[in-house]
């Protein structure tokens, strides 16, 4: 029998869990099991009641340079008090992980569990509150540089686009639209005043499935795994793009925005520039994803991605929230 290549797998969580006791030092009642899969693969770790989180990257999605920098971006915020899930060292103060995948050589990293719920709908008080975490951690992360992704016009309209090419025909209303928002975008792009707009290391993926609140501990942001760098107001525009998705009450949505662009200028001022660009960056980061979906077909977007699905995001997501901020009018 020919042994054939594999493109991803999934770990086995019991043989995970003997892993990561003998790594780290558990005890004998650590128990360990698959909290999902996506580009990365989540196993929920449990040892003697604590909890943490062991994230397993995808086959080459990420490079041991770019985890190591992500580990640096979260170690800055946690000794500065921003309530993060941070990075864990082992039994040798190592971070990272190299597991031995069939695909081929896998890393992980094990973090702290990020206590409290997902909530898809929060009050404006948690908004606030989460306004003025992600301006606390903008303080800490303006003019940093980290060696990892830089999120230009061409890489979140033109790289992405290809992406999407593959998997939406061009003789369609949708493909005709995207092609004139992506045009109408770039220009946009080339008339930012960036002397008036501030730069540094963003997360990139601030929203309700990344963020746990707890009664008693409050928010906890995670998931860094698409931090990199680029204007500061680019996770102002994904938090506020994901507002306007979830919160179907135009007026709860409304007041939720002002509660959390509240909360982030009682940290530090959103310059007037950097607010007229929001719902364009919004838009755009609309463009990144859609890539990322098409990019990541063969190992996470596969159960659900296929044409009809890619004309109904864009027609509810993309053109209404384009449309809804008066983009594309001369």
């Amino acid at each position: 029998m020919k042994l054939l290549p594999v493109i991803t797998s999934t770990l086995s969580a019991t043989h995970l869990g003997h892993f990561l006791q003998e790594q780290y030092n558990f005890s004998a009642n650590t128990t360990c099991s698959l909290l999902k899969t996506g580009i990365n693969h989540s196993y929920l770790v449990t040892d003697n009641g604590v909890k943490y989180v062991f994230r397993v990257y995808s086959f080459n999605w990420r490079n041991e340079k770019e985890i190591a920098k992500e580990i640096r971006l979260l170690n800055l915020l946690k000794d500065n008090n921003i309530p993060v899930s941070f990075p864990i060292k082992d039994k040798t103060a190592n971070y990272i992980q190299q597991l031995s995948a069939p695909e081929g050589a896998r890393f992980g990293v094990l973090f702290s569990f990020a206590k409290g719920e997902k909530l898809l709908n929060f009050p404006a008080e948690t908004h606030h509150k989460t306004g003025e975490i992600m301006a606390r951690m903008h303080q800490l992360t303006l003019g940093l540089q980290l060696e990892r992704v830089t999120y230009s016009s061409k890489m979140m309209l033109m790289d992405s686009f290809e992406q999407l090419k593959k998997f939406l025909p061009s003789a369609t209303a949708e493909m005709d639209f995207m092609v004139s928002a992506q045009q109408y975008l770039h220009k946009e792009f080339e008339n930012i005043d960036h002397n008036n707009v501030r730069h540094g290391t963003v997360h990139l993926d601030i929203w309700f499935d990344n963020i746990s609140i707890d009664s008693k501990e409050g928010v906890t942001i995670f998931d860094f795994d698409f931090c990199g760098n680029g204007m500061l107001c680019l996770d102002l525009a994904y938090y506020i793009l994901q507002l306007n998705s979830t919160e179907k009450d135009e007026t709860e949505c409304r007041l939720k925005t002002e509660a959390f662009l509240a909360g982030y200028e009682s940290i530090t001022p959103i310059s007037a520039e950097e607010k007229r660009i929001i719902p364009m960056l919004g838009v755009s980061l609309y463009f990144f994803y859609l890539g990322i979906q098409c990019q990541r077909f063969d190992n996470w977007s596969n159960v659900f991605l296929n044409a009809d699905y890619l004309k109904r995001f864009i027609n509810l997501l993309v053109k209404k929230y384009f449309e809804k901020n008066g983009l594309g009018r001369e």
